[in-house]
Formats: C-alpha cells, sequence, structure tokens
C-alpha cells in the first residue's frame, strides 16, 4: 500500500551544476523536492510523463550529458546500474538524481503516454496502491505557458489550469485530479497531467501539504507531499 507521496517536477534545472544561477526561485524549488522526497524512505516507485509507456527499471543508469553537463544518475544504489543505448528518458533522470540526493535504496520509474486517459491512469495508481511499495514519486510539470517569455508562448488560461492544480495537490483532491481536462492539458504544456491522474487511484484518507507552486521561468512547478493516515 501506498503510504507517502511525493509530488515534483521533471525540470533539469533542479541539477545544480545544469543551472549554476543564483536565482531565489530555484533555490527555493530545489529545497522544496528534497525536503518531499525525504518523506520516502528507501525504496520508490516514481511515475512520471513520457511519449509511450515505458518501465525503467532500478538497475538502469544515465546521464545529463543531452541536457548540457555530464551529470551520472543511477536508480539504485547497489552501483549495477547499466545505462541503455537510448539513454534514459528526463523524469527517469530526475528521479535518479534526486534518489541520490536523499540517499535512497532504489527506485523504479514507470512512464505513461502523454495521451493516457484519465481512468487508464486512476487505474495504475490503483495498481500500485495493491502491489506496489510504500513510496509514490510523481513527476512532471504544468503548463509552459505562463507569460510572454515562456517556452510555449503566453496562453491566459494557464493561471487558472495550474492554481487548480495547485488546489488539488494541496488538499490532496483526487477528484479534482482527475477532472483535469488532457485536451486542456496538451494544450497548455502540462507535461504533469497523466502522472498527477495516477494519484486519482489512491482513494481517501490522506493529509496533504504544498510546499511550492510558481511558474519563475514560464513553466509552472508544483511541490507537494501526501501521507495516508
Amino acid at each position: 500500500m501506498i503510504t507517502h507521496v511525493a509530488v515534483v517536477p521533471q525540470a533539469p534545472l533542479l541539477v545544480p551544476r545544469l543551472s549554476p544561477g543564483t536565482e531565489p526561485g530555484l533555490a527555493s524549488l530545489r529545497d522544496a523536492c528534497l525536503s518531499a522526497v525525504r518523506t520516502l524512505g528507501a525504496r520508490w516507485v516514481a511515475v512520471g510523463p513520457h511519449p509511450e509507456d515505458l518501465t525503467v527499471p532500478p538497475r538502469s543508469a544515465g546521464s545529463f550529458r543531452g541536457y548540457g553537463v555530464d551529470v551520472p544518475v543511477r536508480l539504485s544504489a547497489d552501483g549495477s546500474g547499466e545505462e541503455p543505448e537510448i539513454g534514459l528518458p528526463l523524469p527517469a533522470l530526475v528521479a535518479g538524481w534526486l534518489r541520490e540526493q536523499t540517499g535512497a535504496e532504489s527506485v523504479e520509474v514507470r512512464l505513461l503516454g502523454d495521451a493516457t486517459d484519465p481512468a487508464r491512469c486512476a487505474r495504475v495508481g490503483e495498481d500500485l496502491d495493491e502491489d506496489g511499495p510504500s513510496a509514490l514519486l510523481v513527476l512532471g510539470d504544468g503548463s509552459n505557458r505562463h507569460g510572454a517569455g515562456a517556452p510555449g508562448s503566453a496562453d491566459e488560461r494557464a493561471a487558472g489550469f495550474d492554481d487548480s492544480v495547485a488546489k488539488a495537490l494541496a488538499k490532496a483532491d483526487a477528484e479534482a485530479l482527475f477532472a483535469l481536462d488532457p485536451e486542456l492539458a496538451a494544450e497548455l504544456g502540462a507535461s504533469g497531467r497523466a502522472s498527477w491522474q495516477v494519484l486519482a487511484g489512491l482513494g481517501d484518507g490522506w493529509r496533504a501539504e504544498l510546499l511550492y507552486s510558481a511558474a519563475p521561468f514560464g513553466v509552472a512547478y508544483h511541490v507537494a507531499v501526501w501521507e495516508r493516515g
């Protein structure tokens, strides 16, 4: 049964060597992410977005070299990781880096296709709750269309969309997360939609805390922790 959840973005800028600037908001984001994943314990399962379904086993390893700096990561602490020829997808890289920062033993990463419908996302959550480890890491970004300088260009709907996501994460509101519109999320460049809807399959009885919610570079990042109790 899943008893602890950490929700974080999948942004490469979490890694200091990839974004060594002094932006105050960036330090706050990193601190929030590390605080969130420290609640997860030794073994995690992670969910994140990808063009298609993919499972990345804990024995895997990779590097952020494709994002500008060769920062190696492993999904397991036992040192046996091997890097796939195609490289690790970004959510797996971020999950591995966070694992290393907190000293956790391992993380298995299950990636959901971008077009996965809400009902199937929730079923993934149900299956993980029944058969998975007690800790779940949820990776994904909000809209990339906040403001004129945003990567996806400005869209006035972005603020309302991410406000609803932040409120749902802060209240552990599974119904609100399930109700997120996949088409709207895609239009707004919100990669975390499918990952967040996995939480809709975990049922009720959660205490939640929103640790961070902002769009410092035109992309919304949300960090939250849920604890069952």
